[in-house]
Protein backbone atom coordinates (compact mmCIF):
# COMPACT_ATOMS: atom_id res chain seq x y z
CA UNK A 1 0.00 0.00 0.00
CA UNK A 2 2.51 2.48 0.96
CA UNK A 3 4.62 1.77 -2.48
CA UNK A 4 1.12 2.59 -4.36
CA UNK A 5 1.00 5.71 -2.42
CA UNK A 6 4.79 6.46 -3.24
CA UNK A 7 4.75 5.79 -6.51
CA UNK A 8 1.57 7.90 -7.11
CA UNK A 9 3.44 10.17 -5.36
CA UNK A 10 6.56 10.06 -7.69
CA UNK A 11 4.30 10.25 -10.75
CA UNK A 12 2.80 13.39 -9.74
CA UNK A 13 5.60 15.14 -9.20
CA UNK A 14 7.06 14.22 -12.20
CA UNK A 15 4.03 15.34 -14.09
CA UNK A 16 4.02 19.12 -12.17
CA UNK A 17 7.49 19.21 -13.27
CA UNK A 18 7.01 18.04 -16.63
CA UNK A 19 3.98 21.25 -17.15
CA UNK A 20 6.33 23.65 -15.14
CA UNK A 21 8.92 23.72 -17.85
CA UNK A 22 6.40 23.06 -20.54
CA UNK A 23 4.88 26.74 -19.52
CA UNK A 24 8.31 28.08 -18.78
CA UNK A 25 9.39 27.08 -22.99
CA UNK A 26 6.24 28.47 -24.09
CA UNK A 27 6.55 31.87 -22.20
CA UNK A 28 10.15 32.46 -23.83
CA UNK A 29 9.06 31.59 -27.46
CA UNK A 30 7.82 34.81 -27.78
CA UNK A 31 10.05 36.91 -25.91
CA UNK A 32 12.66 35.37 -28.57
CA UNK A 33 10.94 36.14 -31.11
CA UNK A 34 10.45 39.77 -30.61
CA UNK A 35 12.81 42.55 -32.11
CA UNK A 36 16.35 42.41 -30.09
CA UNK A 37 16.41 45.72 -28.45
CA UNK A 38 19.94 47.67 -28.27
CA UNK A 39 21.09 49.81 -25.19
CA UNK A 40 21.53 53.57 -26.39
CA UNK A 41 25.20 54.80 -26.08
CA UNK A 42 26.01 57.88 -24.43
CA UNK A 43 25.76 60.35 -27.01
CA UNK A 44 22.37 58.45 -28.16
CA UNK A 45 21.30 59.44 -24.68
CA UNK A 46 22.36 63.40 -24.83
CA UNK A 47 21.62 64.11 -28.63
CA UNK A 48 18.76 61.55 -29.53
CA UNK A 49 18.09 59.63 -31.70
CA UNK A 50 19.70 55.52 -32.05
CA UNK A 51 17.29 52.81 -30.92
CA UNK A 52 14.01 53.49 -30.31
CA UNK A 53 14.24 57.01 -32.39
CA UNK A 54 11.06 58.32 -33.21
CA UNK A 55 11.48 58.45 -37.23
CA UNK A 56 9.42 61.20 -39.13
CA UNK A 57 6.54 60.52 -41.75
CA UNK A 58 7.27 60.79 -45.61
CA UNK A 59 6.32 63.73 -46.70
CA UNK A 60 2.87 63.54 -48.55
CA UNK A 61 3.23 64.85 -52.39
CA UNK A 62 -0.13 66.46 -52.14
CA UNK A 63 1.27 68.99 -49.14
CA UNK A 64 4.00 69.82 -52.04
CA UNK A 65 1.44 70.56 -54.65
CA UNK A 66 -0.26 72.31 -51.98
CA UNK A 67 2.18 75.48 -50.90
CA UNK A 68 1.53 78.81 -51.68
CA UNK A 69 3.58 80.08 -54.57
CA UNK A 70 5.15 82.79 -52.15
CA UNK A 71 7.07 80.08 -50.58
CA UNK A 72 8.57 78.39 -53.60
CA UNK A 73 12.27 79.10 -54.82
CA UNK A 74 12.27 79.95 -58.44
CA UNK A 75 15.45 80.56 -60.39
CA UNK A 76 16.53 83.80 -61.36
CA UNK A 77 15.48 84.38 -65.17
CA UNK A 78 19.25 85.30 -67.87
CA UNK A 79 18.67 89.25 -68.07
CA UNK A 80 18.56 90.22 -71.78
CA UNK A 81 22.02 91.47 -73.58
CA UNK A 82 21.96 94.74 -74.17
CA UNK A 83 21.33 95.76 -77.25
CA UNK A 84 23.04 98.42 -79.44
CA UNK A 85 21.66 101.37 -80.09
CA UNK A 86 20.39 102.84 -83.63
CA UNK A 87 23.47 104.53 -85.52
CA UNK A 88 22.79 108.22 -86.90
CA UNK A 89 22.40 108.07 -90.94
CA UNK A 90 25.59 110.27 -91.14
CA UNK A 91 27.68 108.75 -88.39
CA UNK A 92 31.41 108.68 -88.19
CA UNK A 93 32.82 105.62 -89.11
CA UNK A 94 36.37 104.53 -87.68
CA UNK A 95 38.01 101.86 -90.66
CA UNK A 96 40.36 99.11 -88.77
CA UNK A 97 43.07 97.16 -91.04
CA UNK A 98 45.29 95.35 -89.93
CA UNK A 99 45.58 91.47 -89.01
CA UNK A 100 44.34 89.12 -86.55
CA UNK A 101 44.98 91.33 -83.10
CA UNK A 102 43.40 94.04 -85.40
CA UNK A 103 40.48 91.77 -85.59
CA UNK A 104 40.31 91.71 -81.92
CA UNK A 105 40.52 95.63 -81.68
CA UNK A 106 37.74 95.86 -83.91
CA UNK A 107 36.01 93.39 -82.04
CA UNK A 108 36.38 95.36 -78.52
CA UNK A 109 36.12 99.23 -80.73
CA UNK A 110 32.79 97.81 -81.31
CA UNK A 111 31.95 97.21 -77.51
CA UNK A 112 33.27 100.74 -76.61
CA UNK A 113 31.20 102.84 -79.22
CA UNK A 114 27.86 100.34 -78.82
CA UNK A 115 26.31 103.38 -76.73
CA UNK A 116 27.47 106.36 -79.20
CA UNK A 117 24.84 106.45 -82.13
CA UNK A 118 27.25 108.85 -83.79
CA UNK A 119 30.26 106.66 -84.26
CA UNK A 120 30.45 103.42 -86.91
CA UNK A 121 33.36 100.74 -86.46
CA UNK A 122 33.97 99.35 -89.76
CA UNK A 123 36.04 96.14 -89.69
CA UNK A 124 37.96 95.41 -93.14
CA UNK A 125 41.23 93.34 -91.24
CA UNK A 126 42.69 89.97 -92.44
CA UNK A 127 43.93 88.00 -89.61
CA UNK A 128 47.12 86.26 -91.71
CA UNK A 129 48.22 89.65 -93.64
CA UNK A 130 50.91 92.16 -92.31
CA UNK A 131 53.80 93.52 -94.79
CA UNK A 132 56.01 90.98 -94.98
CA UNK A 133 54.19 88.73 -97.25
CA UNK A 134 52.66 91.21 -99.63
CA UNK A 135 52.63 88.37 -102.10
CA UNK A 136 49.78 86.85 -100.00
CA UNK A 137 47.87 90.34 -99.00
CA UNK A 138 49.57 93.63 -100.17
CA UNK A 139 47.66 96.08 -97.57
CA UNK A 140 49.40 99.43 -99.61
CA UNK A 141 47.80 98.51 -102.99
CA UNK A 142 44.52 97.12 -101.83
CA UNK A 143 44.28 100.37 -99.25
CA UNK A 144 43.04 102.77 -101.93
CA UNK A 145 39.85 100.37 -103.21
CA UNK A 146 39.50 99.99 -98.98
CA UNK A 147 39.64 104.10 -98.66
CA UNK A 148 36.95 104.34 -101.54
CA UNK A 149 34.61 102.27 -100.37
CA UNK A 150 34.63 102.95 -96.75
CA UNK A 151 34.71 106.83 -96.82
CA UNK A 152 36.47 106.56 -93.26
CA UNK A 153 36.88 109.71 -91.02
CA UNK A 154 39.48 107.94 -88.51
CA UNK A 155 41.83 105.07 -90.00
CA UNK A 156 42.86 102.62 -87.05
CA UNK A 157 45.74 100.04 -87.89
CA UNK A 158 47.40 97.17 -86.11
CA UNK A 159 49.90 95.42 -88.42
CA UNK A 160 53.08 93.22 -87.52
CA UNK A 161 52.29 90.50 -85.17
CA UNK A 162 52.88 88.16 -88.38
CA UNK A 163 56.49 89.61 -89.63
CA UNK A 164 58.15 87.81 -87.11
CA UNK A 165 59.77 85.96 -90.60
CA UNK A 166 62.17 86.11 -93.05
CA UNK A 167 61.65 88.39 -95.73
CA UNK A 168 62.02 88.42 -99.76
CA UNK A 169 64.26 91.40 -100.70
CA UNK A 170 65.28 91.70 -104.41
CA UNK A 171 65.12 87.59 -104.61
CA UNK A 172 67.00 86.65 -101.69
CA UNK A 173 65.37 85.73 -98.16
CA UNK A 174 66.39 87.86 -95.42
CA UNK A 175 66.66 86.80 -91.27
CA UNK A 176 64.20 89.18 -89.18
CA UNK A 177 65.96 92.38 -88.38
CA UNK A 178 68.66 92.21 -90.55
CA UNK A 179 69.82 95.16 -92.09
CA UNK A 180 68.36 94.75 -95.47
CA UNK A 181 65.62 93.16 -93.54
CA UNK A 182 64.59 96.42 -91.40
CA UNK A 183 65.71 99.00 -94.74
CA UNK A 184 62.55 96.86 -96.87
CA UNK A 185 60.27 96.52 -93.56
CA UNK A 186 60.43 100.64 -93.07
CA UNK A 187 59.99 101.14 -96.79
CA UNK A 188 56.82 99.14 -97.60
CA UNK A 189 55.53 100.81 -93.64
CA UNK A 190 56.27 104.30 -95.40
CA UNK A 191 54.42 102.83 -98.42
CA UNK A 192 51.51 101.95 -96.29
CA UNK A 193 51.28 105.23 -94.32
CA UNK A 194 51.31 107.14 -97.95
CA UNK A 195 48.69 104.96 -99.13
CA UNK A 196 46.14 105.94 -95.96
CA UNK A 197 47.63 109.47 -96.21
CA UNK A 198 45.81 109.99 -99.12
CA UNK A 199 42.43 110.10 -97.44
CA UNK A 200 43.71 113.22 -95.71
CA UNK A 201 42.12 111.52 -92.12
CA UNK A 202 43.74 110.55 -89.14
CA UNK A 203 45.65 107.48 -88.67
CA UNK A 204 45.85 106.03 -85.54
CA UNK A 205 48.52 103.44 -85.24
CA UNK A 206 48.05 100.89 -82.31
CA UNK A 207 51.44 99.03 -80.89
CA UNK A 208 51.82 95.54 -80.82
CA UNK A 209 51.79 93.57 -77.42
CA UNK A 210 54.23 91.33 -75.78
CA UNK A 211 53.92 87.55 -76.82
CA UNK A 212 55.01 84.39 -74.52
CA UNK A 213 58.28 84.04 -77.17
CA UNK A 214 61.25 86.02 -76.02
CA UNK A 215 62.28 85.89 -79.43
CA UNK A 216 58.79 87.06 -80.98
CA UNK A 217 58.49 89.70 -78.05
CA UNK A 218 61.75 91.22 -79.12
CA UNK A 219 60.69 91.48 -82.87
CA UNK A 220 57.48 93.36 -81.03
CA UNK A 221 59.85 96.29 -79.70
CA UNK A 222 61.67 96.75 -82.37
CA UNK A 223 58.57 97.22 -84.68
CA UNK A 224 56.89 99.45 -82.13
CA UNK A 225 60.36 101.34 -82.13
CA UNK A 226 59.93 101.60 -85.83
CA UNK A 227 56.00 102.35 -86.03
CA UNK A 228 56.20 104.94 -84.15
CA UNK A 229 59.25 107.00 -86.02
CA UNK A 230 57.48 106.59 -89.28
CA UNK A 231 54.09 107.18 -88.02
CA UNK A 232 55.04 110.05 -85.91
CA UNK A 233 56.95 111.44 -88.32
CA UNK A 234 53.92 111.32 -90.67
CA UNK A 235 51.72 113.34 -88.62
CA UNK A 236 49.64 110.37 -87.74
CA UNK A 237 49.50 109.10 -83.94
CA UNK A 238 50.94 105.78 -82.30
CA UNK A 239 49.54 104.64 -79.13
CA UNK A 240 51.51 102.35 -77.01
CA UNK A 241 50.05 99.12 -75.36
CA UNK A 242 53.08 97.32 -73.84
CA UNK A 243 52.39 97.91 -70.30
CA UNK A 244 48.78 96.42 -70.46
CA UNK A 245 50.35 93.36 -70.63
CA UNK A 246 53.24 92.92 -68.81
CA UNK A 247 54.23 92.41 -65.66
CA UNK A 248 55.86 95.15 -63.46
CA UNK A 249 59.17 93.67 -64.17
CA UNK A 250 58.38 94.04 -67.90
CA UNK A 251 57.33 89.94 -68.42
CA UNK A 252 54.66 88.53 -70.65
CA UNK A 253 51.47 87.82 -68.31
CA UNK A 254 48.61 85.77 -68.87
CA UNK A 255 46.11 87.42 -66.39
CA UNK A 256 46.14 91.24 -65.73
CA UNK A 257 43.90 94.30 -65.03
CA UNK A 258 41.28 94.48 -67.37
CA UNK A 259 39.54 97.89 -68.02
CA UNK A 260 37.61 98.07 -64.44
CA UNK A 261 40.21 97.45 -62.75
CA UNK A 262 39.59 93.77 -61.96
CA UNK A 263 41.90 90.42 -62.54
CA UNK A 264 41.19 88.74 -65.65
CA UNK A 265 42.24 86.48 -67.90
CA UNK A 266 43.68 88.89 -71.09
CA UNK A 267 45.49 86.24 -73.42
CA UNK A 268 44.74 82.94 -74.62
CA UNK A 269 46.69 80.00 -73.83
CA UNK A 270 48.87 79.95 -76.75
CA UNK A 271 50.41 83.18 -75.47
CA UNK A 272 49.50 84.74 -78.52
CA UNK A 273 46.17 85.56 -79.10
CA UNK A 274 43.65 88.12 -76.73
CA UNK A 275 40.99 86.96 -74.99
CA UNK A 276 37.36 88.87 -74.89
CA UNK A 277 39.03 90.95 -71.96
CA UNK A 278 41.93 91.44 -73.75
CA UNK A 279 40.35 92.43 -76.97
CA UNK A 280 38.37 94.72 -74.71
CA UNK A 281 41.60 96.27 -72.96
CA UNK A 282 43.24 96.74 -76.28
CA UNK A 283 40.82 98.76 -77.69
CA UNK A 284 40.54 101.12 -74.57
CA UNK A 285 43.83 102.41 -75.32
CA UNK A 286 42.57 103.30 -78.93
CA UNK A 287 39.34 104.82 -77.47
CA UNK A 288 40.48 107.63 -75.59
CA UNK A 289 42.21 109.02 -79.04
CA UNK A 290 39.39 108.38 -80.75
CA UNK A 291 36.90 110.18 -79.09
CA UNK A 292 39.22 112.79 -78.41
CA UNK A 293 39.16 113.02 -82.38
CA UNK A 294 35.47 112.95 -82.89
CA UNK A 295 34.53 115.00 -80.02
CA UNK A 296 30.85 115.47 -79.92
CA UNK A 297 30.50 112.75 -82.23
CA UNK A 298 31.52 110.09 -79.81
CA UNK A 299 28.82 111.30 -76.87
CA UNK A 300 25.79 108.64 -75.97
CA UNK A 301 23.18 110.96 -75.89
CA UNK A 302 23.55 112.74 -79.22
CA UNK A 303 20.66 112.97 -81.60
CA UNK A 304 21.90 114.37 -84.80
CA UNK A 305 25.19 115.38 -86.34
CA UNK A 306 25.11 118.74 -88.32
CA UNK A 307 27.33 121.70 -89.59
CA UNK A 308 27.52 122.57 -85.34
CA UNK A 309 28.39 119.56 -84.17
CA UNK A 310 30.41 117.41 -87.27
CA UNK A 311 33.68 119.50 -87.40
CA UNK A 312 35.89 118.87 -90.56
CA UNK A 313 38.25 116.10 -90.06
CA UNK A 314 41.64 116.04 -91.66
CA UNK A 315 45.03 114.66 -91.42
CA UNK A 316 47.60 116.92 -89.74
CA UNK A 317 50.44 117.96 -91.36
CA UNK A 318 53.50 116.00 -90.62
CA UNK A 319 55.93 117.01 -87.89
CA UNK A 320 58.80 116.85 -89.85
CA UNK A 321 58.29 119.81 -92.11
CA UNK A 322 57.52 121.55 -88.85
CA UNK A 323 60.64 120.16 -87.60
CA UNK A 324 62.83 121.72 -90.24
CA UNK A 325 61.88 125.30 -90.17
CA UNK A 326 63.85 127.77 -92.23
CA UNK A 327 65.18 130.11 -90.06
CA UNK A 328 68.41 132.24 -88.65
CA UNK A 329 71.15 130.89 -85.79
CA UNK A 330 70.85 132.03 -82.32
CA UNK A 331 72.37 135.80 -81.74
CA UNK A 332 74.22 136.96 -78.72
CA UNK A 333 73.13 140.20 -77.70
CA UNK A 334 76.79 141.35 -76.76
CA UNK A 335 79.11 139.29 -79.08
CA UNK A 336 76.98 138.08 -82.07
CA UNK A 337 80.19 135.96 -83.27
CA UNK A 338 80.09 133.72 -80.50
CA UNK A 339 76.92 131.99 -81.34
CA UNK A 340 77.90 131.19 -84.71
CA UNK A 341 75.74 133.82 -86.30
CA UNK A 342 75.83 137.75 -87.06
CA UNK A 343 72.78 138.29 -89.38
CA UNK A 344 69.37 138.78 -87.54
CA UNK A 345 65.73 138.30 -88.80
CA UNK A 346 65.10 139.59 -92.28
CA UNK A 347 68.09 138.84 -93.49
CA UNK A 348 69.82 135.95 -95.72
CA UNK A 349 68.88 132.44 -94.02
CA UNK A 350 70.16 128.92 -94.15
CA UNK A 351 67.74 126.05 -93.40
CA UNK A 352 68.24 124.18 -90.04
CA UNK A 353 67.79 120.53 -89.79
CA UNK A 354 66.12 119.56 -86.42
CA UNK A 355 65.56 115.86 -87.17
CA UNK A 356 65.32 114.09 -83.85
CA UNK A 357 68.97 112.69 -83.39
CA UNK A 358 69.64 109.18 -81.76
CA UNK A 359 69.89 110.65 -78.58
CA UNK A 360 66.86 112.90 -78.72
CA UNK A 361 65.08 109.44 -79.49
CA UNK A 362 66.69 107.74 -76.72
CA UNK A 363 65.65 110.56 -74.23
CA UNK A 364 62.35 112.09 -75.08
CA UNK A 365 60.73 108.96 -76.38
CA UNK A 366 63.00 105.86 -75.25
CA UNK A 367 64.04 104.33 -78.41
CA UNK A 368 67.02 102.89 -77.92
CA UNK A 369 69.16 103.20 -81.20
CA UNK A 370 69.91 100.16 -83.35
CA UNK A 371 73.04 98.06 -81.82
CA UNK A 372 76.00 97.67 -83.83
CA UNK A 373 77.29 94.74 -85.62
CA UNK A 374 79.15 91.92 -82.80
CA UNK A 375 78.11 93.78 -80.05
CA UNK A 376 76.56 91.73 -77.22
CA UNK A 377 73.04 93.43 -77.20
CA UNK A 378 72.90 92.80 -81.29
CA UNK A 379 70.35 89.65 -81.27
CA UNK A 380 70.28 89.65 -85.44
CA UNK A 381 70.63 86.15 -87.19
CA UNK A 382 72.55 84.75 -88.57
CA UNK A 383 75.36 87.08 -86.81
CA UNK A 384 78.26 88.96 -88.71
CA UNK A 385 80.94 87.32 -89.34
CA UNK A 386 83.81 88.85 -87.34
CA UNK A 387 85.95 91.30 -88.40
CA UNK A 388 90.14 90.87 -88.58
Amino acid sequence: MLERVATGLVLRLLTAAFLALAVVAGGMAPVAAQERVERKSLLQLLFGGGPGARKAPPPDPAARTSRPKAQRKTRPAAQPAEEAVAKIENARKVLVIGDFLASGLAEGLTAGFAKSPGVVIVDKTNGSSGLVRQDYYNWTANAPAILAEVQPDVIVVQIGSNDSQQMTVNGEREQVRSAKWLAEYERRTDELIAALSTARRPIVWVGLPSFNFASMSADMVALNGLFRMHVEQAGGEFIDIWDGFVDEEGKFVFTGSDINGQQARLRGSDGVNMTQAGRRKMAFYAEKSIRRILGDAADTDIATLGADNLPELSMPPAPVEAANPVRTLPVSMTDPELDGGTTLLGGPVRPVNATPTPRDLLVEKGIAPPAPEGRADNFRWPPAAPTR
